[in-house]
C-alpha cells in the first residue's frame, strides 16, 4: 500500500491536533468495523470557522484525513465547510489507497457532526442545513 508524500506528511506532522475547551461545535464519528474514531472541535465566529482541532484514534490515513480536513475548513464560512466532500480531502492529500477512502468519509462526517452540534446549540434544527450524519461504511 503506497501513500502519497502529503499523506505521510499529515500523518507524521498532523496539523490542528487537540481539543478546543469552549468549542462552538463538537462532533464525533466512528466506524465500528475498522475501529477509527474521530472527534472534531470547531470555533465559529460570525459564521466563520476560526479554529478547528481534532482527535483521532485510528490508522495513519485516519490521522492524515482529519488533519487535512481541519486545514481545508479553517478560515472558511460554515457554508463552505458544508461543501467539504471526502473526495476533496482525498484530492488534497494527492490520493488515498482504495481501502483507506473510508477514512476521508469519516473526516467529512466528523466536520458535519460538529456543525450539526453547533446548530443544535444555537437552537436551530441542523437536519435541513447539515443533512443526515451517517456512520460510514467500511
Amino acid at each position: 500500500m503506497l501513500y502519497s508524500e502529503k499523506v505521510m506528511d499529515h500523518f507524521s506532522n498532523p496539523r490542528n491536533v487537540g481539543e478546543i475547551e469552549d468549542a462552538d461545535g463538537v462532533g464525533e464519528i466512528g466506524n465500528a468495523k475498522c475501529g477509527d474514531i474521530m472527534k472534531m472541535y470547531l470555533k465559529i465566529d460570525d459564521g466563520i470557522i476560526t479554529d478547528a482541532k481534532f482527535k483521532t484514534f485510528g490508522c495513519g490515513a485516519a490521522v492524515a484525513t482529519s488533519s487535512m480536513a481541519t486545514e481545508l475548513i479553517k478560515g472558511k464560512s460554515i457554508e463552505d465547510a458544508l461543501k467539504l466532500t471526502n473526495q476533496a480531502v482525498v484530492e488534497a492529500l494527492d490520493g488515498l489507497p482504495a481501502v483507506k477512502v473510508h477514512c476521508s468519509v469519516l473526516a467529512e462526517q466528523a466536520v458535519r457532526s460538529a456543525l450539526s452540534d453547533y446548530y443544535t446549540k444555537q437552537g436551530i434544527d441542523p437536519l435541513p442545513i447539515v443533512g443526515e450524519i451517517k456512520e460510514p461504511e467500511e
